[in-house]
């Protein structure tokens, strides 16, 4: 009897960039294990720098061996001992490291050898490149080549773009074409984990995700990323929103590439109480069940649960209904309206230490 075929499981991936609370007590993420119901597949630790001094590489604003960092560290093997893939964050609003990495072939070798170093150190499964700054397609393809050749076929290359950069390349905060650069290193990246907030995307409804379809993208390949609180970002969708848009989009998509959510220490519903919830939710949506504010997390209302579904209001209910085919178009470019946004800060748990 021939074997089954693989069954297409939806990715479900948390960002883990604050690892402290205010009073400095680190964040646990065990709960994404401990708890029932939820099955993440992927979490990215971030965000690794580059900095001037090519010695000087920091995860946030310390160096990846800083004693802050060793129960962060155990409990990321814990994880990957379950078989959820870690990844580092590289990048992101703090700019500089892909400057640095887009330099000629001596500069690229002198800041390229200590991320690398990081990654064999703490047997990272793979890198999640998050390029918000101007950097060559040269140069990107320069870095997944390396990393390719230096770290096997079972290393995760990911990229983080804004939504918008996978329709027009001028809607973009890399510098390079994202479609160039998947017709020519598609092969050596997994996917990517498309931001639908901040002004450059919008998932309230399915309008955009399935543009991007017919623009020729893979449904495999595009994971929809999600702020998951208010305070992270601009562009937050309520669950009573999500429990009809992502559910429509996984059934409508056999392949449909999963989510992402922007960042843990927070997410909603759970806050920063019960920050796993969020992966919990979204675990039983794309497991077919309906999930509000009250439901979220648990078999009851989860203690201090965030109310969304006073912001959901009835126009909102109405453009979920919104089909989108090829004349849904926003402009020439088959792009939805947006505004741009003015540029944004990630939360750092170290801004300000010492």
């Amino acid at each position: 009897m021939p074997p089954l075929p693989h069954q297409h499981v939806p990715r479900i991936i948390t960002y883990y960039q604050t690892h402290h609370d205010g009073e400095g007590k680190h964040i646990s993420v065990l709960p994404l294990l401990q708890q029932a119901g939820v099955k993440l597949t992927h979490l990215m630790l971030a965000a690794i720098h580059l900095n001037e001094d090519p010695a000087a590489l920091t995860l946030n604003d310390h160096h990846p061996s800083h004693p802050r960092f060793t129960t962060l560290w155990a409990e990321l093997r814990v994880l990957q001992a379950a078989g959820i893939k870690v990844l580092g964050m590289l990048g992101g609003a703090a700019k500089g490291s892909y400057e640095r990495l887009d330099g000629d072939a001596a500069t690229f070798e002198r800041y390229y050898s200590p991320l690398a170093d990081v990654v064999r150190e703490r047997a990272l499964d793979g890198l999640d490149l998050d390029v918000e700054e101007p950097m060559s397609l040269a140069g990107i393809i320069r870095l997944i080549d390396r990393l390719r050749a230096d770290f096997g076929p079972g290393f995760v290359i990911t990229l983080a773009p804004v939504a918008a950069a996978l329709l027009n390349a001028q809607h973009n905060l890399s510098g390079f074409d994202y479609e160039a650069l998947e017709v020519m290193r598609g092969h050596e990246i997994a996917f990517y984990n498309a931001q639908f907030y901040c002004g450059w995307g919008d998932c309230s409804n399915p309008a955009m995700y399935e543009t991007l379809l017919l623009r020729g993208w893979r449904p495999d390949k595009i994971v929809v990323g999600l702020v998951t609180n208010p305070e992270n970002g601009s562009g937050y969708v309520p669950w009573s929103a999500l429990s009809t848009v992502i559910p429509l989009l996984a059934g409508r998509h056999p392949r449909f590439g999963g989510v992402m959510g922007w960042e843990y220490f927070n997410s909603l519903p759970g806050g920063r109480a019960k920050p796993w919830e969020w992966a919990q939710a979204m675990t039983a949506l794309l497991r077919g069940q309906r999930v509000t504010s009250e439901s979220a997390g648990g078999n009851g209302p989860a203690a201090g649960a965030y109310d969304d579904t006073k912001r959901h209001t009835a126009s909102d209910k109405a453009t979920l209904q919104r089909e989108a085919d090829a004349d849904d178009r926003g402009n020439a470019d088959g792009i939805p309206a947006t505004t741009v946004p003015r540029e944004f800060e990630y939360y750092s748990d170290g801004v300000g230490e010492d």
